[in-house]
């Protein structure tokens, strides 16, 4: 028994269970929020409103919320993890029926003075019921067909579902994070092998229904794939964002224009700068160095995570992990990917420095699920 488990065995719960949170873990999340703090002062043009000081009081929130959830035990989050997932697929369903629209999508649900977007928390909660559902199956029983398509459609309901809001990058994000919790479970790789096929037919048909009466994606979606493939085709038009994305990453060079110096961000050429396009303006102020060295935090907090899911006793903890970093990676991944002219624009915010709400704090809420797993891997009682 080392000098720590033998001394918080003598000590109240509470407190003995903030000595094992992980606090390099909540070192990088504040580092990371940090980048988004200056970004959002500087896109504002030197203002912490309108968007840097309620960015500061949301994550002040999350990290609130994120020891809330730290502290309650596994077993709890074990043992609603159906209920929870339920409760998303119904608010997903009410979204249909009684969702707000904005930007000329319907993906909020205002309830009394909150408006809460149910897609945002089936990331979090679609993972949460694969963890349980592979914590309870029978290790034999892993890569058997049966069990396979039903944990595959634990994870494509939810994004059936917000496909049809339309909202693209979230049902990628969810169906995606759900692949990283199946395939972290241990499932044979032929099932991936297979569905990288069925990918490639989906994709095809995708193009081929354009313009037919059984089209799949809404016009907006096929003219960004457009865009994606030749930005020049329409640079005042589809092609808009990704031009002046391009032309702010590459005039950061080496080491940037400097602070609130980005000419494209100031002067109002980039499109969606304190949102999804907030990399490039960051890339843009502070070049190739400050880029990297977000990248890096961003690894950083993947490799603390990882090592946890490792080092934890419990298999629901360890695939719980794994699936939020997991999706903590596609996050920043896409976002990054998008804004370089890698990947079709999609509106995948960039984690914890994109201004936003609801995907901040169930991404706080999905830290706290990665920190109850650290403390309560059969160190503590519950």
């Amino acid at each position: 028994m080392s000098y720590l488990e033998y001394n918080t065995k003598r000590m109240p719960a509470g407190l003995a269970k903030v000595l094992y949170v992980n606090w390099p873990l909540v070192a990088l999340l504040i580092a990371v929020a940090g980048y988004g703090f200056i970004m959002l002062y500087s896109v504002a043009g030197g203002n912490a409103t309108p968007w840097a000081e309620p960015q500061l009081k949301r994550f002040a929130a999350g990290l609130v919320i994120m020891f809330v959830v730290a502290f309650v035990p596994l077993w709890f989050w074990r043992s609603i993890a159906g209920l929870a997932y339920a409760v998303s697929i119904l608010l997903l369903i009410g979204v249909e029926f009684f969702g707000s629209v904005g930007m000329g999508a319907k993906r909020w649900l205002e309830i009394g003075p909150l408006r809460l977007q149910p897609s945002e928390l089936a990331k979090i909660t679609t993972i949460m019921a694969l963890a349980a559902y592979y914590d309870w199956l029978d290790l034999k029983k892993t890569s058997r067909l049966l069990w396979v398509l039903l944990a595959a459609l634990i994870a494509v309901v939810p994004a059936l579902l917000v496909v049809r809001q339309p909202d693209l990058g979230t049902a990628m994000l969810i169906a995606l994070g759900g692949g990283v919790v199946i395939f972290a479970a241990g499932v044979h790789w032929a099932y991936f092998a297979a569905i990288l096929g069925a990918g490639v037919a989906v994709v095809t048909a995708v193009l081929q229904s354009r313009g037919t009466e059984w089209q799949i994606l809404k016009d907006y979606q096929y003219r960004r794939i457009d865009a994606f493939l030749d930005p020049t085709l329409d640079p005042l038009g589809a092609g808009y964002h990704i031009n002046q994305s391009m032309i702010a990453l590459g005039s950061g060079g080496w080491s940037g224009r400097g602070f609130m110096e980005g000419t494209q961000a100031r002067l109002n050429f980039l499109p969606e700068k304190h949102t999804d396009f907030i990399f490039t303006t960051l890339a843009e102020e502070f070049g190739f160095v400050g880029a990297s060295s977000l990248l890096l935090l961003y690894m950083l907090i993947m490799g603390v995570c990882l090592l946890s899911a490792l080092n934890t006793t419990s298999r629901f903890g360890a695939l719980l992990i794994t699936g939020v970093t997991g999706t903590f990676f596609l996050y920043f991944a896409v976002n990054m990917a998008m804004v370089m002219g890698l990947a079709p624009v999609v509106g995948v915010p960039l984690p914890l420095v994109s201004y936003g709400g609801s995907a901040m704090i169930v991404l706080m809420v999905g830290f706290g699920l990665v920190q109850s797993a650290h403390i309560h891997h059969a160190r503590l009682p519950s």
